[in-house]
């Protein structure tokens, strides 16, 4: 199984946050999200 994600972009007000961003996650691999506290990667 595979989940992929494409041409993902988000704004906020004026200020670009994801710019196209497009990835797959295949069975058995792990992906991670890193920032600082209160950059928003939960939401």
């Amino acid at each position: 199984m595979t989940v992929e994600i494409g041409n993902i972009s988000k704004l906020y007000g004026s200020q670009k946050a994801l710019d196209n961003i497009s990835f797959s996650i295949s069975k058995g691999e792990m992906l991670g999200l890193l920032g600082p506290n209160g950059a928003g990667k939960s939401t």
